[in-house]
């Protein structure tokens, strides 16, 4: 009897034991299972959420107005409805008034990028690089009504700007604007179009933004070309065409130590 009486003890026991057992994996599972959920779900909204955040990039020309080749530019980004950024030399401009007033009138950006891109001339002092850029300034305004207080360095601002200039800068009003993509058609204007287009995809994918280097000198013909197959890439990306304008945040490189 009282071996009976320990056989049932010992079943019971082993019954509540096997219950707490299958319990406890089944809690375990739903808390894993809610975790799971909310991870997954989680993942899903940031890439709902990227997707959702409109991906901004700038075209920037530098160094015109030019004749032919800035008004073949011109009837490109008419022509795809895309807006763009010259940032335009003070000397290039005489002559070619109505080129400047063409980019203003068609709701384009408009930079400064000195007034004689002479490089040994505006880095011998910072007052000589700021006077170019607010005689330049001044040039623009005339033609067009518009005041700029966007501007480009030649070659870049890397080696050139750091937190002192920079503070001067903005006592003028002006913001400074790198970029973070360069077709190179600056140093090499006969790349092909393949390389071209092929450079417009060099850019890390944690930009927040895209800054694209071109240039729209007389010998800039290539960049023409590749132009329409650059915007069709941009475009096929989901990524919006921007003009850079006096509200835009300034982007320029990290100063040197």
């Amino acid at each position: 009897m009282k071996n009976n009486v320990i056989s049932k003890r010992r079943l019971n026991f082993y019954i509540i034991l096997f219950l707490i057992v299958i319990f406890s994996v089944i809690y375990k599972f739903t808390i894993n299972k809610d975790v799971y959920s909310k991870n997954y779900n989680s993942d899903i909204k940031s890439v709902v959420d990227i997707d959702d955040d409109k991906k901004i990039v700038y075209l920037t020309f530098d160094d015109g107005p030019t004749h032919v080749v800035t008004n073949q530019l011109l009837d490109i980004l008419k022509k795809f409805n895309v807006k763009a950024t010259f940032f335009v030399v003070g000397k290039e401009i005489e002559g070619t008034e109505d080129i400047l007033l063409r980019i203003y009138k068609e709701g384009h950006g408009i930079g400064l990028h000195t007034y004689s891109h002479n490089y040994k001339k505006l880095y011998s002092s910072e007052e000589i690089f700021i006077d170019e850029m607010l005689k330049t300034r001044e040039k623009v305004k005339d033609i067009t009504g518009y005041s700029s207080n966007i501007i480009r360095f030649p070659g870049g601002s890397a080696k050139h700007l750091n937190s002192a200039f920079l503070e001067k800068l903005h006592k003028n009003n002006l913001k400074v604007f790198d970029w973070n993509v360069n077709l190179c058609d600056g140093v090499n204007p006969n790349l092909s179009t393949y390389r071209l287009l092929d450079n417009a995809k060099k850019y890390r994918k944690s930009y927040s933004r895209l800054i694209v280097l071109m240039h729209c000198n007389f010998n800039n013909k290539n960049t023409v070309k590749a132009l329409p197959k650059i915007i069709e890439y941009y475009k096929d990306l989901g990524y919006e065409f921007k003009p850079l304008t006096n509200e835009c945040e300034e982007y320029y490189y990290k100063f040197k130590k």
